[in-house]
Formats: structure tokens, sequence, C-alpha cells
């Protein structure tokens, strides 16, 4: 089983690179707590996306500590890199978005993966979760994704961009974008449309069970989106929107599995103290052992 993880933002409203902050009791970025847990559940192949300046340090850096016996890819996002036939003749500089960067990746995913954000955290609970959907010969559906209660994702620095989710006997039905969900005076608040929320709502983190078959799915539309003048000057492609979009055309079916375990981000510099208090009290109670990788510094 493969993890994906996507760290080539540039983290505009936390000031900083957040997915190379030594957010751990020992430095450890919190993609590396992505990646222990994802080893404790059987996964054994991680590819990391980000952008070319930091390939070989994250490359230097993860081999001197995850264990030898898993597969370590890491990839850059190139905005050169295009569907067969596909060009653009307009100027840009921003990334292409989340969809293009897991699609950097198909030529060395070749089995079902999961694919979630490298500056988030998802509890254990999660990956393990994940990897029994994926070893169940029963399962159904091909996709999944893992859901969080709102009210367990909310900064209390301000507002938060959350996709609020319609589910269905326990499918996915839709992912609803609200861009600025806040939680003051005891209520939770859409600040653009006025909508309140309960904050039992399921929401995306972008934590996603994927078949190999998402590449060719995301190479058609990427090259439909590129047909679009207006679209290539600043829009980007997401990876929910392809999803989204192969659930309206009856293409496949997305689980829902609800964590049990805990989510935190670090959207704003004041959630920085949040995520080191946080992942402390979790080596405390050796949830997490200290250093994380032991011998292998």
């Amino acid at each position: 089983m493969t993890l994906l993880l996507m760290a080539a933002g540039k983290g505009s409203r936390y000031g900083k690179l957040k997915q190379f902050d030594g957010l751990g009791p020992n430095e450890e970025f919190l993609m590396e707590f992505s990646i222990y847990d994802a080893i404790d559940a059987g996964f054994n192949h991680v590819v990391i996306i980000t952008q070319l300046d930091h390939v070989a340090f994250l490359q230097d850096h993860l081999m001197a500590r995850i264990p030898k016996n898993i597969k370590l890819d890491v990839l850059s996002q190139k905005l050169e890199e295009l569907p067969p036939g596909a060009e653009i003749l307009v100027e840009r500089q921003k990334p292409w978005g989340t969809a293009h960067a897991v699609w950097t990746a198909r030529n060395h995913i070749n089995s079902p993966f999961v694919v979630l954000n490298a500056d988030d955290y998802y509890g254990r609970a999660a990956f393990h979760k994940a990897a029994s959907f994926i070893k169940n010969p029963e399962t159904t559906s091909p996709y999944a994704m893992v859901g969080y209660t709102l009210i367990e994702t909310l900064s209390p620095n301000g507002s938060v961009s959350r996709g609020i989710c319609s589910i269905k006997n326990g499918n996915l039905l839709s992912v609803e974008e609200r861009l600025k969900i806040i939680s003051e005076n005891g209520e939770i608040v859409d600040l653009d449309s006025g909508q309140q929320f309960s904050g039992e709502e399921m929401v995306s983190m972008n934590f996603w069970v994927c078949q190999p078959s998402l590449f060719s799915e995301i190479e058609t539309y990427f090259s439909q989106f590129l047909q679009d003048k207006e679209l290539i000057k600043n829009s980007e492609v997401y990876l929910p929107f392809v999803i989204q979009h192969l659930i309206a055309k009856q293409k496949t079916t997305v689980t829902v599995l609800p964590s049990s375990g805990k989510w935190f981000g670090v959207t704003y510099a004041n959630d920085r103290e949040l995520a080191v208090m946080a992942l402390a009290d979790m080596t405390n109670k050796e949830i997490y052992p200290s250093p994380l990788w032991g011998n292998t510094y």
C-alpha cells in the first residue's frame, strides 16, 4: 500500500513552509507522524510531491530516518508537466493544484493508495481504517474518504475552509466548499453565506483512498480544464472536484469512513503552539516514541 503526501504548498497564511516546520518534540515535521502512522498500519511505499527546490532536501531528510524497508519517492510538481498534446500560451506561476500534484505520481503508483496533505495531522486510526478498507475483499466501493466532524477541525485563530459532506447510505454524494467557517460567540457560521452549522457535520480534510485508475481520470479532467483560456490564467484543478465529477458521472462510489481519531492543522502561525503541545502530549503518553524514528537518526 502506498501513502501519497502533498507537500508542494507555500503556506501563505501560515507565513512560511509549514510542511517543513519542526513541530515534533525532536523537530519532526508533521508529515513524519503521518508516515509513522501509515507504516504502523502496513503501508510500505511513501510518495511525496513537493516543489523542485525541496526534492533533494526532503529525500535526504527522510532517507536518514524512516525504516530502510520502506520505499521512498520524492517528486516535484512542475508547471510544464502537461497531458500529451496539451500546451498553454499564457504566463503562469501558480501551481496547477492538488489533482495535478497527484497526477505527478502516475508513473510511480500502480496499486491502491492513500492521498492526504503533508501539513495536517490525521491520527493513527485514520490510517488503520484506510488500510482495512483497502485489504477488505468484500469492499464494494473502489474509493473512500476518511471524514471528521466539523467542530473538531476548527481553528481558534481565524476562519477556515472546509468541505461539508453530503452522505447517503454511507457513501459520499458531494462536498460543498465553505471558505470562511468560524466559531465565535458559541456559534459556528460561514462568514460568506451566513449559514450556521451544528458542528456535527462530516467534513473532508483531504484524506482519500484511491485507485490507480484515478490518474487517467485526472488527465482527462485536466486536459478539458486546459482548453478554457480563462481557467488556465489563475484557477487550479482540485482533487475533490475530480472525485466529485466521477461521483456525478456515476463512474465511482466513495465510502465515507468516519475517523475516531484526532485531526489538527496549522493554518495560522498561532496554530503552531497548539500543534506542538498536542504532539508533545501524545509523545509523553507514549503514543509516539521520542525521538520518533529512534536510532535511525
